[in-house]
């Protein structure tokens, strides 16, 4: 607070003039004691920093985590208005990549570590954390060396089935990349697909009518003091229908091949045959919105906007509506949303600041939904 303005602050509340006199005057020193009976309070603007991780609880539509890229695992309980931090001095890592509650044990909280949207000033992950009572105490559940964690999914009757995209190393070569699976709640992991050391898992897509069919989409990216690596000839979609234990690789069917970069995915629980990716790519008639109608068969190029796929390597996020097949959102730049499939994205959606990394909406009231950016998290 400017020291002349405080003199004038208390003069007026003390109601003494020879104080407001005295704030004109800048030799004026202001005594020690009064500084200690005054309380001070935020006035804002407030912003709780970048974050690539939200998450929420569909049977409390007002709770939602949030996971910064510097600062922790946050929670509100009251739609945004307040948030508390959740996880300090337990997870010894300040970026969070991601988070899932488990639907059938909304107790239930996984986290990843380092974010998978790795910007020059990129945090290392460090591995998951669990937490059984709904983020109050954290325990470390293993794979330290998966380094940036693009997504979990939790399967939807079984708390402790969890899968977990592990980009990897973000600064070198490391094999501890791929798609894991635990099926005890994290004691125990298993490296179900694997492609590289430089190339690993960005994000994985769960049929939830069918939780043994799931898609996984890999990406090459490293991060150097001087440059970003950002895709490679390896990159691409992945496709099981047995729960993980073979994989095969969707290619000649539409998907665009070469050098291929960060890959987005969604499917819609209303149809799960249909299936968006947003892809990077090397070559300009290869990027683009893809969709399939038919699970993974074959796909289409639908939109080839460049507002949906500025800087890939930082955005690239596509959200499917839990209740209309026709409506999807990508983040970017901006926040764009698309009523007939993908094709035209004419809506933006206003948000309090740019930047925009992931979005989850209550399956139950999709009215509901909580948004993260460069600026924290956002509640509709």
């Amino acid at each position: 607070m400017n020291k002349s303005f405080f003199i004038l602050f208390l003069g007026l509340l003390l109601g003494t003039s020879d104080a407001v006199a005295q704030a004109m005057d800048p030799n004026t020193i202001v005594p020690e004691g009064l500084l200690h009976t005054v309380n001070y309070r935020s006035a804002g603007p407030t912003r709780g920093g970048r974050s690539t991780a939200v998450e929420g609880v569909s049977d409390q539509p007002f709770t939602f985590y949030m996971g910064s890229t510097g600062g922790g695992v946050w929670k509100t309980n009251d739609a945004g208005q307040t948030w508390k931090p959740m996880s300090d001095g337990q997870i010894k890592a300040g970026g969070i990549g991601a988070i899932a509650v488990a639907p059938s044990a909304i107790n239930t909280v996984y986290v990843g570590t380092g974010s998978a949207c790795p910007r020059g000033n990129v945090s290392a992950g460090i591995g998951l954390y669990k937490s059984e009572n709904a983020g109050q105490d954290w325990n470390f559940i293993g794979l330290p060396a998966a380094g940036q964690i693009g997504k979990i999914i939790v399967h939807p009757n079984d708390p402790d089935k969890v899968y977990v995209a592990a980009l990897g190393n973000i600064f070198g070569p490391n094999k501890e990349r791929g798609v894991y699976h635990s099926a005890d709640g994290g004691e125990n992991w298993e490296q179900m697909l694997y492609v590289s050391d430089s190339t690993g898992a960005i994000d994985l897509a769960m049929n939830p009518q069918n939780p043994k069919e799931m898609y996984a989409a890999f990406w090459r990216a490293e991060r150097k003091p001087w440059t970003l690596v950002d895709g490679g000839t390896e990159g691409g979609i992945w496709k099981t229908t047995d729960g993980g234990k073979n994989w095969k690789k969707l290619e000649n069917n539409g998907l665009p091949s070469g050098i291929l970069g960060k890959i987005g995915l969604a499917i819609s629980p209303v149809n799960p045959n249909r299936i968006w990716a947003i892809i990077m790519a090397a070559e300009e008639e290869a990027a683009g919105l893809y969709r399939s109608d038919d699970a993974g068969k074959s796909w289409k190029r639908i939109n080839r906007d460049h507002k949906l796929r500025q800087r890939g390597w930082y955005y690239s996020h596509v959200t499917a509506h839990p209740t209309d097949e026709n409506t999807v959102f990508v983040n970017n730049v901006n926040f764009y949303k698309s009523i007939d499939g993908g094709k035209n994205f004419d809506f933006e959606i206003d948000v309090p600041h740019g930047d925009n990394h992931g979005l989850w909406i209550n399956p139950n009231q999709p009215d509901i939904m909580v948004h993260c950016n460069d600026g924290g998290a956002t509640v509709s």
